[in-house]
């Protein structure tokens, strides 16, 4: 049983499916463009353990590469892995760098803890050096059986007194087209797409394994205090889960949505 720590964030257990979940963020560096700046300033905005920083730090080796998260665990694991790298501690919620002193502002699966971000582009964009780039990737997976059942499971007659709120899902992300009209209106060239991941996961009950390492946390958080009870609850979610997600011979495919935005300030993308 992975234990969950007093943020809620476990890097091990984030950890355990690190290159299917590093795929989407390659695939959005693919699109980002030159920075400007000399050196350029790069931030990553919610860099969990900093596995994804140290792509940056490949990408653009002579670039001042910091990455920002709020979990203190996340940090930790960070610096001792990446030692050559920067970390220091910021909330996206409130994280306003100084105006044109950024080539890139990026942020991997992070946006979607951080109610009404869109109203955070502004400021974000503010602080591009003219020709620089706000890049970022949202699970777009709310209504997928993995997240559908987990919200029907916290409804339930049982659950509901502990849990109807500890899952927020309704608006915690937003269409390509949605994000391409906040950015384009202010004044971004834009490319917003889409991409339905196909994840071959094996192990025991791995949909259950990875779901425990980020949109099941507010969950085992309100049960942390009851063991008893958080196990019950997995129980009832990993026989939903493994009825959805069967396992085939090689392994269980886990279908993942995805939603990109690449912006790029007064400029091409």
């Amino acid at each position: 049983m992975t234990t969950t720590t007093a943020s809620g964030w476990d890097p091990a257990q984030y950890l355990r499916h690190a290159g299917h979940r590093a795929r989407p963020f390659v695939d959005l560096l693919a699109r980002v463009p030159d920075l400007p700046g000399d050196p350029p300033v790069v931030a990553d905005l919610g860099c969990g353990p900093g596995n994804a920083t140290a792509l940056l730090a490949d990408r653009w080796p002579g670039a001042r590469v910091t990455g920002y998260d709020n979990s203190p665990e996340m940090l930790a694991r960070g610096r001792a892995d990446h030692p050559r790298l920067a970390f220091a501690e910021a909330d996206a919620r409130t994280w306003t760098p100084a105006p044109g002193s950024h080539g890139l502002i990026i942020s991997n699966a992070t946006l979607q803890w951080v109610p009404g971000h869109v109203d955070r582009f502004a400021d974000w964009i503010a602080a591009l050096v003219p020709g620089g780039t706000l890049a970022f990737q949202v699970p777009g997976n709310f209504d997928a059986p993995s997240h559908r059942l987990m919200r029907e499971l916290t409804g339930s007659a049982r659950w509901r007194d502990r849990l109807a709120t500890a899952l927020r899902h309704d608006d915690a992300v937003h269409t390509p087209e949605a994000y391409l009209a906040h950015l384009t209106a202010l004044g971004c060239a834009v490319d917003a797409w889409e991409t339905t991941y196909v994840h071959l996961l094996t192990g025991d009950d791995p949909v259950l394994d990875w779901v425990k390492g980020t949109g099941l946390r507010p969950v085992l958080a309100a049960l942390g205090d009851d063991p008893q009870a958080r196990e019950a609850f997995l129980a009832e979610y990993r026989a939903a889960l493994r009825a959805a997600y069967p396992a085939g011979r090689y392994g269980t495919p886990f279908p993942f949505r995805r939603v990109f935005a690449v912006a790029r300030k007064g400029g091409a993308v």
